[in-house]
């Protein structure tokens, strides 16, 4: 292009300067890339990123467009002035950053147009360890407003649950199906309970949020399908049942396929829930009672077909381990930031892989309305003084564990005796039980307010010590001080790996660093996700890159 063409080009593809576009004419980069903070190229970059992505146009003269050209490029070039920026840009994603050169065939004048991607998800872009962000014209360091807005960011994800699917029709949907459909949501929703009686199958089915105006969905297929329409969905849409003895070895099996909403109940009869006895500590007479309580059963079954990534192609998973636990398991990352903030603040997440399907089963009466699901089934295993539920996230699944049994009689005694104890309290006291390490925090904690005796890595539970908690102060200093285990920020660290590819070590702590115990310094911060980078290095789940990078294996 000439001069003139090259500025036509300009004003139709950049004609006008706001929060995603920048003039500025830079005719020598010497100061210009990473110079005097608020006023230079990272600045901008900084800036345009933390709205929604944009460009930055450099060679010309602001507010005209007029060709001036980069004059003086102090050795840089499009390939190392990216490094430059990438390196002096922490959260720039170097992977969609990119810098288009035009060249005027006339005159000779070279521009640059930096294509800015949009902040990682809940990551500002800082410049100078500051963000930026644009507010009309003007560069300013970021408001908090905005700030809150990056770190609080919701993800907007692919529903493959509300997907139609083209040649399924109603004669594809099982009629028992339909009919349990119909006595569950009116259960659900005994408001219209008249209404219901007045609407046909497909009017139904589309006030229950199982199919779209009238066409057949993924979750429709997952709950009410015909078994003989199971190849709609890959023919993986199934779930196991395997019984195990403490060697691991298979002493049985059943497969189950569509239409779930019948057939979980058909897993669940095949669980052998046989009572167990114990004999309390206030008195000399037995109690006997199922080791599961139904809820306990249904509701991480349930979870795990709400749950499931139905596009890894992988069955739902019931293990039953004889006279011992469960363990119930489905494909796919858990959503929430961890169990330990679903549980201990009650409140739903707002983040669903299968937000269709989510809706649908609220309505069929199979999950619970308010997400508290998780938090009831700690409470049912408290009641039954048995340990509390494990979570393991490895190998991109969430595997939930229930153990059917008293693990440690110390441990229920002190649930007999101090029925006030908060969930928080039990769910530590559980971590001594299982022999679980236990951090620095969480060990002083329990020494000082009497929960456990011996050393670090050598405590363990007694009743004859333990004392309820009336300090709230202790309490207070304690929630302060608490961190997540190890193994929740590794797998905080994959999941972001896999979602955003190559990322520099800075972003990484931005991640972690925030989360962890404020009880530790900022270099044993930053030490402690070094440690769990090489950890994860060694078990060859990610690999470093040159400039400080890292990504997934």
């Amino acid at each position: 292009m000439n001069e003139i063409e090259l500025r036509n080009h300009i004003i139709n593809n950049y004609p006008q300067e706001n929060e995603r576009c920048e003039w500025k004419e830079f005719k020598s980069l010497k100061h210009s890339v990473a110079g005097r903070k608020g006023d230079d190229i990272v600045t901008y970059i900084s800036a345009i990123a933390n709205m929604n992505g944009g460009h930055l146009v450099i060679g010309v003269e602001d507010e005209t467009l007029k060709i001036i050209g980069i004059q003086d490029f102090n050795e840089y070039s499009i390939e190392n002035i990216k490094f430059r920026i990438v390196g002096n840009c922490t959260n720039l994603d170097s992977d969609k950053f990119k810098i288009e050169e035009f060249k005027t065939s006339d005159t000779k004048k070279t521009i640059w147009v930096f294509h800015i991607p949009q902040h990682p998800f809940r990551l500002a872009v800082y410049a100078h360890k500051k963000a930026w962000q644009r507010i009309d014209d003007n560069l300013v360091e970021i408001t908090p407003a905005r700030l809150s807005a990056i770190i609080n960011e919701t993800i907007t994800l692919h529903d493959w649950s509300a997907q139609i699917v083209p040649n399924a029709t109603i004669d594809d949907l099982d009629v028992d199906a339909i009919q349990k459909a119909r006595q569950e949501f009116v259960k659900r929703n005994p408001t219209k309970a008249i209404d219901e009686k007045q609407w046909d199958n497909a009017k139904f089915l589309d006030k229950a949020k199982l199919t779209i105006n009238g066409k057949i969905t993924n979750t429709a297929l997952i709950l009410l399908g015909r078994e003989e329409a199971e190849h709609y969905l890959g023919s993986a849409v199934k779930i196991r049942w395997i019984l195990r003895n403490m060697q691991e070895q298979n002493l049985g099996s059943e497969v189950y396929s569509i239409p779930f909403i019948l057939n979980v109940d058909k897993v669940f009869a095949k669980i052998r829930n046989l009572n167990y006895i114990y004999t309390k500590v206030d008195t000399l007479f037995p109690e006997e009672m199922p080791r599961y309580d139904v809820f306990t059963i249904r509701e991480p079954l349930h979870n795990a077909i709400a749950h499931q990534d139905y596009e890894m192609k992988g069955y739902i998973n019931l293990i039953e381990y004889e006279n011992d636990h469960l363990v119930f398991s489905n494909l796919g990352h858990f959503l929430p930031s961890s169990v330990q903030d679903v549980v201990l603040k009650d409140t739903p997440h707002e983040n669903y892989r299968n937000p269709y399907l989510v809706a649908a089963m609220k309505n069929l009466n199979m999950i619970e309305t308010e997400g508290g699901g998780i938090r009831k089934i700690f409470h049912f295993q408290r009641e039954r003084l048995f340990p509390m539920p494990d979570y393991d996230f490895t190998d991109e699944k969430v595997k939930v564990t229930i153990t059917g049994k008293i693990l440690d009689e110390e441990f229920a005694r002190i649930l007999i005796k101090n029925p006030t104890l908060s969930l928080g309290d039990i769910i530590l006291l559980d971590k001594v039980q299982k022999q679980k390490t236990i951090s620095d925090t969480e060990f002083k904690y329990l020494k000082r307010v009497k929960f456990i005796e011996g050393r670090k890595n050598n405590n363990y539970l007694s009743y004859k010590v333990i004392m309820p908690i009336s300090n709230e102060k202790l309490k207070a200093e304690y929630m302060a001080n608490r961190s997540f285990d190890d193994g929740h920020f590794k797998e905080m660290i994959l999941e972001y790996l896999k979602k955003f590819g190559q990322t520099k070590r800075s972003a990484i702590d931005n991640l972690i660093i925030p989360k962890l115990s404020a009880a530790l310094s900022d270099t044993q911060k930053k030490s402690k996700v070094g440690n769990m980078l090489s950890i994860l290095r060694m078990e060859e789940k990610i690999r470093s890159l040159p400039g400080y990078f890292w990504e997934s294996v």
